[in-house]
């Protein structure tokens, strides 16, 4: 996260707060005076103790806090609606539990933070610094900083960046000076805004840059020659510089001081193989260098010695090897061989090796297969392992887990895959099997004329159990083994099953093809002088279902004339046509013209037109 750093730098003498500029501070800084300085941490949301940190101000254990109060809390992800405008944030931390203070300033300027030091040391510069974070838009915080009640240095408005941002200043304790009140204050008023996250209030001392050069590891051998480390100390803010090497034994987390170490270089002669940790402190004078509070850190070094004798105790699964200096151990003995480190240390390296004979790993396994063929709801669950010796390490397609169900699994084979502590293994391909293949069968497209009828008779390998017609020309979904209709026009017919064994489902499909044929039929010539004779009327004949009805049907004479004119009749009906007759005479003998709208099976609409013969 990047953070900006505002520093105001001064001079406090003990008879009155005098400021003037000066250097900032540019060197080391002492570990922080102010341990709780971070607010600590913890898993709970809110912190539900009162720290009574804030004189002006009151803790609140319900988030968010309301003007005028405020709150230790971990996190504002989890405060949801209740402070939908102010930014979601953690503290400024590595630490995912660690606290913050939640700020939501008073309508009156007031102290929300107050501590006093002691036990500082005179003439010495310090840094009092503070991360804040502003909340949400709207008033802008504005904090004050003071000393002893006096208010020493000013962040201004602090804007609105959705980061931390690191405000404080420096100064340097008068003569005889050891003690001072520090203080937070809000100076913006209350209201919409002026919300903050505070962090990591620090109170350290400042001095002069301090380094253990090169900050790089420093590799050496057992056997080789002590070495010297030595300070570099840059700048002089110290008039009367004291130093003193301290070292730790437990990886930096504690350090001792080294006694009568206190001078520029350091002659390192443990020569016990292992890891070491040193740094040193600088003070202004043998006084202030024994007070933590007035005194400032270097670097850390790490010194690395290298054994000049190893000892190695290991077993190892019967087929396997231990390497050691390029060659391959692979029968229980005690072995000793010589080592050239990269860093040219020589080590006698001694090993103990045990080989395992194998155990004959093997696995309990329950297998559910597949519901269905082409599922993929199948399961491996490993109820035990056999002959193994723990720790042991599980694999499953490859893959480290610590699983003992593998579910959603269609057929195949599946490897699981075991690994003991001595390197003993067993794999096992695992397969999994789909049941029989549930299938329904509609047989082969059909190709039909129009008014045709269609049979669907479907076949299947298992007992059905319920089943669904889905076709455009049907209503029957269900309640018909087999389907029969006359099909209007071309289309797929599925048929969708469960077997009644499995439930498993099948599907089928066929297509209809529709020869659009019209079956029509008009005659060219009627005989109407006998009222017996089979041909005495003009009617429309045709094939039924091919032809629904005559929607109507006109006849007109040579010049144009209409002599008849019927609208909605039915095919093949000689008795819905004309009889010849105009006004009840019989017509004229020679040719007449008809004009037909006729409705097919699939709804269609056509106009037929022609001429006939009327004999009499």
């Amino acid at each position: 996260m990047l953070i900006r750093v505002i520093i105001f730098t001064g001079f406090l003498w003990l008879s009155s707060v005098h400021l003037v500029l000066a250097q900032i501070c540019e060197g080391n800084l002492g570990e922080n005076i102010f341990t709780d300085g971070d607010f600590g941490s913890g898993i709970a949301n809110i912190l539900q103790a009162d720290p009574m940190i804030a004189p002006g101000y009151i803790y609140q254990r319900n988030p968010p806090p309301d003007d005028g109060f405020y709150t230790i809390t971990n996190n504002t992800t989890s405060w949801g609606s209740f402070a939908s405008n102010w930014a979601n944030i953690e503290d400024n931390s590595p630490d995912p539990n660690g606290y913050m203070m939640i700020v939501n300033a008073s309508f009156n300027p007031g102290l929300f933070y107050t501590s006093e030091v002691d036990g500082l040391c005179e003439n010495t510069l310090y840094v009092f610094s503070v991360d804040i974070f502003n909340l949400t838009g709207g008033i802008q915080p504005n904090v004050s900083f003071l000393l002893d009640g006096r208010i020493v240095y000013e962040s201004g408005d602090i804007p609105l960046t959705n980061r931390w941002e690191t405000y404080g200043f420096t100064f340097e304790t008068g003569p005889d000076q050891t003690s001072l009140v520090l203080s937070l204050q809000n100076n913006a008023p209350g209201g919409i805004g002026n919300d903050l996250a505070l962090d990591n209030i620090s109170f350290q001392a400042c001095g002069p840059e301090a380094f253990i050069l090169p900050e790089t590891i420093e590799n050496i051998c057992e056997d080789g020659e002590p070495i010297l480390i030595d300070a570099t100390i840059i700048g002089d803010v110290f008039d009367n510089q004291s130093v003193q090497w301290q070292e730790s034994g437990d990886g930096g987390m504690t350090w001792q001081s080294i006694q009568g170490a206190n001078g520029l270089s350091y002659e390192f002669d443990k020569l016990v193989g292992g890891e070491y940790y040193y740094r040193f402190l600088v003070a202004n004078g043998p006084d202030n260098i024994l007070n933590p509070k007035c005194r400032i850190v270097s670097n850390e070094k790490i010194i690395n010695v290298i054994p000049k004798f190893y000892s190695l105790v290991d077993s190892f699964c019967t087929g396997l090897s231990f390497e050691l200096a390029g060659k391959y151990y692979n029968q229980t003995g005690i072995y000793t061989d010589s080592l050239t480190s990269v860093f040219g240390c020589d080590s006698i390296v001694t090993l103990d090796l045990t080989i395992i004979p194998d155990p004959q790993i093997s696995f309990d396994l329950d297998i559910t297969e597949p519901s269905c063929f082409g599922e993929d709801n199948g399961m491996i669950e490993l109820t035990g392992v056999n002959n193994v010796s723990p720790p042991s390490q599980l694999s499953f397609e490859g893959a480290f887990t610590t699983l003992n169900q593998f579910g959603g699994l269609s057929s195949g084979e599946y490897l699981l895959s075991v690994t003991d502590r001595f390197g003993c293994s067993h794999s096992e391909g695992i397969g999994i099997i789909d049941p029989p293949q549930f299938v329904v069968e509609l047989g082969p497209d059909i190709e039909v004329d129009l008014g045709e009828s269609v049979i669907i008779i479907p076949t299947s390998n298992q007992e059905i159990g319920s089943y669904l017609w889905i076709s455009p020309d049907t209503i029957c979904k269900q309640g018909c083994e087999s389907l029969e209709f006359i099909p209007n026009n071309s289309g797929q017919v599925l048929y969708s099953a469960n077997s009644f064994e499995s439930n498993c489902p099948s599907m089928d499909s066929l297509f209809i093809n529709v020869n659009k044929v019209r079956k029509v039929f008009f005659p060219n010539i009627i005989n109407i002088s006998d009222q017996f004779e089979p041909n005495n009327s003009f009617a429309i004949f045709g094939s039924k279902p091919n032809v629904r009805n005559i929607e109507s049907l006109k006849i007109f004479d040579r010049w144009g004339n209409l002599v008849f004119e019927n609208n909605q009749l039915e095919i093949n009906d000689p008795e819905s046509g004309w009889n010849g007759l105009i006004n009840n005479q019989l017509a004229e003998q020679g040719v007449y013209v008809f004009q037909a709208v006729i409705r097919f099976l699939d709804d269609e609409l056509i106009d037929y037109s022609g001429s006939f013969l009327l004999l009499r």
